[in-house]
């Protein structure tokens, strides 16, 4: 079945809605606190959080070389000190330098574009799932 890029495989929530709690995540709030600020049940969140802090070195690395193909003169993020802040900060850079280069990728999230990008595998489990 195809998905809208809105949607990640094998998530109920939009993929602005995950991102949202990882940016948040990412700037220290734990589970709780980030279910409570989006109105989702704690263990969702956690689910979410524990699965990109699984995957985040991937997501760093993948994004970090989109930035470096899309920009023309990459900045790279400043490391933050957590892994899962480093992964959201690539990201975030990669979407930069993807709406600069083209400017309709304005028109999609972040955390959409980054599913588009990365075939919507910013939670999926390794093979081994």
């Amino acid at each position: 079945m195809l998905l809208p890029d809105a949607i990640w495989p094998r998530r109920a929530d939009a993929a602005e809605v995950i991102g949202a709690g990882l940016e948040i995540a990412a700037q220290g709030m734990g589970h709780r606190q980030v279910a409570a600020h989006l109105g989702r049940a704690e263990g969702t969140v956690r689910g979410w959080i524990r699965r990109f802090c699984g995957r985040s070195e991937e997501v760093r690395r993948y994004f970090t070389v989109a930035l470096v193909a899309l920009a023309d003169d990459p900045v790279m993020p400043d490391p933050s000190g957590t892994a899962i802040g480093d992964a959201v900060s690539a990201v975030v850079a990669a979407h930069r330098a993807a709406t600069m280069k083209w400017p309709d990728v304005n028109t999609v999230s972040r955390w959409e574009f980054a599913g588009r990008a990365i075939a919507g595998r910013v939670l999926a489990c390794q093979a081994s799932c």
